[in-house]
């Protein structure tokens, strides 16, 4: 975000009036400078006010009906602002644009929509600007003349929810801390030295470099593995230390929000600053604002300052120019429904990541009678085909959303099927037997695909597969699938180590030396030595099959010591990936759920790969009446310190489950498994995660 300009009305020192950036054709002056005195400082801040978000500037020190003029007028800001697509709002969003907000007598604040605003230019197009829950969105950063840093604990970990107003409070109230530079210090020497994380390690190296050229830091120990930053911060002379403080504190903020960026300190914001010449000696002034410069190359930067502090202000710095966003591409058009002459048969695969197996037999089907078959993904707008078969695989809220905008645009020309709509309907005994189309799906390569067997003998209630399969049965031979003599095969056996031939079915994999992925997992339960032999001569891998992986389930406790001894037999080390899946939210107890996980923990080379129960059309409900009970947080804390060693991020789905529920049943938040959640990913959300409960209180108004 830039800003460009402030109309405003009935305000306390301006009364009337417009504050506009100098610009030069598509670039604006990066410095603006300011007399110092109220009137400019209000001008500042009433910036600040339509820049900071709505759901912010209510919660600003003060009473704001400070800026407002006369008691019978409301107060009225406008701003016209520049946005960078990466970082503020949606793409369709224009370029520039303006917004507003009024005050009335009471200080409630009002948006403005583009039939309210009265002072902008008609032209300019007006956006109620939406900060949502994110930190990037409108980068702000606002400083006051005497802002103190914070010598107690500092929130890094973003625990409260409208932590955004650290970055400009000040502004409005010397007395509010900004960063504890000793903190923020020691946190970014750990990412950039010790973990050397590229931003940081940039971020830091730039911050030393500067600090040591203007300010005349020794900053060459904070380089070292091994530093004292409270040592260090305490050598300093009193006038390096306030020079530095808003220094630290815009980097901590730049770091914060931008990493994902690699370059942290080259994005674009704006900054404010109410006499910064007051932040280190006047003859020291010209020299901190090259410093600014240098470290933050994009950040627009308004503030004011004495008269001597402005003549001493080195020219080539107030040279410098911004370029403004450029405008965002035009939304494509909505295109109308495309359309095939005869002959055609259109294919939907509505769901699903690998190819569709049935889409491939219809496919082999309909080309062998002189068709040709159109594929299409998600979903379709395709008129004119002779036939349209579509397959839903998972009944889930997306698929089932996909089904109804396809049956609302086909409507009674389509034919829709899949496990995810109807368990009974299948394809047509002649189409069932047509060998796979490979040529449907290219991106399979030299991958086949299918079923050996289908079926299972277990009847468990949360499956479809007994419903829909039936018992385990041979529908195929390897000879069929592995069309062009290829390799590598992806099986969809329901349950191929239940099958009498088991063993004869590994062993013609062995002999064929095919490298397999066993894509629905295998029953652990089922192995001998035999089987277990042979599958560890099996080149098991992932479906991409870029690295070997076996594949198991454990969705309850029943059968641990089972499955350990049946586990040995396949002489796993520490080396191997071998991924359980294991299912939760259905029968199971948190005392259940830590032993399933501290079990996995113990057997070298396992893995955990947790799947939330999604109950079955006339399948049980979930039963969770007694899952927790009086030891829930003690084996919480035990569940956050079984960490393994890859697919946390699994995990980290079941942690959210786990404490949403934990919340609505003891109203109350578990602090370790909050942390746990918010270690590394989202961290900025933290906060209004807290305010909200885990998500289960809805009438807190947040950002």
């Amino acid at each position: 975000m830039y800003f460009l300009e402030l109309y405003f009305s009935n305000t306390r020192a301006n009364g009337d009036g417009v504050f506009k950036v100098k610009k030069l054709g598509d670039d604006l002056r990066k410095w603006t400078l300011l007399p110092a005195g109220q009137r400019h400082r209000e001008i500042l801040q009433l910036a600040g006010l339509t820049c900071a978000g709505l759901p912010f500037v209510p919660r600003l020190p003060g009473n704001l009906t400070r800026f407002r003029g006369r008691h019978d007028n409301p107060l009225r800001m406008e701003c016209i602002l520049a946005r960078h697509n990466r970082w503020d709002g949606i793409p369709s969003m224009p370029s520039i644009f303006g917004s507003g907000l009024t005050m009335d007598e009471a200080g409630r604040l009002t948006p403005l929509n583009r039939h309210s605003c009265e002072l902008l230019p008609s032209a300019v197009p007006v956006v109620k600007v939406k900060m949502g829950n994110g930190i990037r969105r409108f980068f702000l950063l606002g400083y006051g003349s005497a802002a103190c840093f914070c010598e107690g604990q500092d929130d890094f970990d973003f625990e409260d929810p409208f932590h955004r107003l650290r970055r400009f409070k000040s502004l409005y109230d010397n007395s509010t801390p900004i960063t504890n530079p000793i903190a923020f210090l020691e946190r970014l020497h750990y990412k950039a030295i010790l973990k050397s994380r590229y931003p940081a390690r940039q971020t830091m190296n730039r911050l030393c470099r500067l600090l040591t050229e203007y300010l005349y830091v020794d900053t060459s120990p904070w380089l070292e593995r091994a530093c004292d930053f409270g040592v260090q911060w305490a050598q300093l002379k009193a006038w390096q230390k306030r020079a530095c403080l808003p220094v630290l504190d815009a980097v901590r903020y730049m770091v914060d929000v931008f990493s994902v960026s690699g370059k942290p300190l080259d994005q674009p914001g704006v900054m404010l600053l109410d006499r910064p010449d007051l932040f280190c000696a006047t003859e020291m002034f010209p020299k901190w604002m090259t410093l600014l410069d240098r470290l933050l190359p994009s950040m627009q930067c308004l503030l004011s300052v004495s008269e001597k502090a402005r003549s001493q202000c080195p020219s080539d710095v107030l040279l410098k120019r911004l370029p403004l966003p450029a405008p965002p591409d035009k939304a494509p058009e909505k295109k109308p429904p495309r359309r095939v002459g005869g002959g055609n048969v259109l294919l939907i695969q509505l769901d699903g990541r690998l190819p569709n197996l049935a889409l491939m037999k219809l496919s082999q089907y309909y080309k062998g009678r002189g068709k040709k078959v159109i594929l299409e993904r998600r979903k379709s707008r395709i008129t004119g085909a002779d036939a349209v078969y579509a397959s839903c695989v998972f009944a889930q809220t997306p698929s089932w959303k996909r089904t109804v905008d396809l049956k609302n645009f086909y409507g009674d020309s389509l034919i829709l099927g899949g496990s995810g709509v109807d368990l009974e309907k299948k394809l047509p005994a002649e189409i069932e037997a047509m060998p796979a189309d490979y040529s449907l799906y290219p991106e399979l390569g030299d991958r086949a695909i299918g079923f050996l067997t289908r079926g299972c003998p277990f009847r468990c209630l949360f499956c479809i597969v007994p419903r829909k399969e039936g018992d385990v049965r041979q529908v195929s031979a390897l000879d069929e699938l592995l069309q062009d003599n290829r390799k590598k095969l992806i099986l969809l056996d329901d349950n191929i180590l239940a099958h009498p031939a088991a063993n004869a079915f590994l062993e013609e994999m062995v002999h064929r030396d095919l490298q397999v992925n066993f894509t629905q997992t295998l029953d652990i339960s089922l192995l001998n030595r035999e089987t277990a032999a042979l599958l560890r001569r099996i080149r098991c891998t992932n479906t991409k099959f870029t690295r070997t992986v076996y594949h198991f389930s454990l969705n309850d406790t029943r059968r641990l010591g089972l499955v350990g001894k049946k586990y040995r037999l396949m002489n796993f080390t520490p080396g191997d990936n071998v991924e359980f899946v294991c299912m939760y939210g259905y029968n199971t107890t948190l005392a259940q759920d830590v032993e399933r996980f501290r079990f996995l923990r113990s057997l070298p080379g396992a893995y955990v790969f947790v799947q939330q129960y999604q109950p079955i059309e006339g399948g049980p409900s979930p039963q969770l009446t007694h899952y927790f009970d009086d030891n829930a947080d003690e084996l919480i804390d035990e569940l956050i310190r079984i960490v393994f060693t890859q697919n946390m991020k699994s995990m980290e789905k079941y942690y959210r489950w786990l404490s949403r529920f934990y919340a609505g049943t003891f109203k109350r938040l578990h602090k370790g498994l909050v942390d746990t959640i918010f270690r590394y990913n989202h961290r900025f959300e933290k906060g209004h995660y807290i305010a909200t409960m885990a998500g289960t209180r809805k009438n807190v108004r947040l950002p």
